[in-house]
C-alpha cells in the first residue's frame, strides 16, 4: 500500500497554513513530511490521513484519489488536538480506553498482556507525559494498528515531546520493517536526521519481509479476550472526520 502526497498545500504563499509538500511512503519506507510552524504539522497530518483535503495538490492511495480508503485504512497518531491522550492518563488507561475502541474486552489481564508484549508493563500506572519519546510513540503506534483495517499510520511530531531523533525513530523502523505504511511528520531539523536514518530500515529476512498482503501487523490478542472481529472500530481520540 503506498500513499502518495503529490505537492499538497493549504493556503496562499507568502505564510500559507500548509505549504507545499510532497511525500512518498510504502510499506518498509516511510514518507517524511518536514513542516514547521505550530499549525501546519497538524493540517499536514490531517490532509495525509484523508481528514481534509488540500487546497492543491493529490493524495493517491496505490495511484489513485480515494479519500475514504485513506481514511478507513490509515490512523492518526498523537496529531494534537485531534489524536492525542490526556497527559495525565496513565498507559494502562491509554491501553484499556484503545482496547475497548478496537472492538476487544479492555479487561485487566488484556491491558496487562498488551503492555508485557510491548515490553512496557513497567509503566503501566505512569503518566503518559512522563514516559520517554520511544515509550509514548511505540504505545500509540501499536494500539493504532489494532483498529479493524488499519494498514498505516500518519505520526505527528513525535520531536516535540523531547528525546533524541534516533531513539524515536527505532520504533518507526521496527513498524516499517513490519510492512506499515508509515507517514511521519516532522520538523525540518528532526527531519533531516530521519534522513540519514532511513537506510537503517531492511528486512533481514522470510519471517521479517515487508508484507503487502494487508496481513495483521498489530499485537496479537489473547483469544479468550477478543471479541467478535467484525465489531466496528472506531477512534477515541480522533475528531470526526
Amino acid at each position: 500500500m503506498t500513499l502518495e502526497l503529490d505537492h499538497v498545500g493549504i493556503g496562499e504563499e507568502p505564510g500559507a497554513a500548509l505549504p507545499i509538500v510532497s511525500a512518498v511512503a510504502h510499506p518498509g519506507r516511510p514518507g517524511v513530511l518536514a513542516v514547521e510552524t505550530e499549525q501546519a504539522p497538524v493540517l499536514a497530518s490531517l490532509v495525509a490521513g484523508g481528514r481534509m483535503r488540500p487546497d492543491t495538490g493529490r493524495v493517491l492511495l496505490d495511484g489513485h484519489e480515494d479519500a475514504a480508503a485513506v481514511r478507513r485504512t490509515f490512523a492518526l497518531v498523537d496529531t494534537p488536538g485531534v489524536a492525542e491522550p490526556f497527559p495525565v492518563l496513565t498507559l494502562g488507561q491509554i491501553v484499556r480506553e484503545e482496547l475497548a475502541f478496537a472492538g476487544q474486552r479492555p479487561s485487566r489481564g488484556h491491558v496487562t498482556t498488551v503492555l508485557d508484549e510491548l515490553g512496557l508493563l513497567g509503566y503501566a500506572d505512569t503518566h503518559v507525559q512522563r514516559v520517554p519519546t520511544e515509550v509514548r510513540v511505540r504505545l500509540l503506534v501499536e494500539l493504532a494498528l489494532l483498529r479493524d483495517g488499519v494498514t498505516g499510520i500518519v505520526l505527528t511530531s513525535p520531536e516535540r515531546h523531547g528525546g533524541a531523533v534516533a531513539d524515536w525513530f527505532a520504533v518507526v523502523r521496527d513498524v516499517a520493517r513490519r510492512g506499515v505504511t508509515v507517514v511521519l511528520v516532522t520538523s525540518k531539523a528532526a527531519a533531516d536526521t530521519v534522513e540519514q536514518l532511513l537506510d537503517t530500515i531492511h528486512t533481514e529476512g522470510p519471517d521479517d519481509a515487508t508484507r503487502t498482503d494487508g496481513g495483521d501487523q498489530g499485537l496479537p490478542s489473547g483469544p479468550s479476550d477478543r471479541l467478535d472481529p467484525e465489531a466496528p472500530a472506531t477512534v477515541p481520540t480522533e475528531a470526526p472526520a
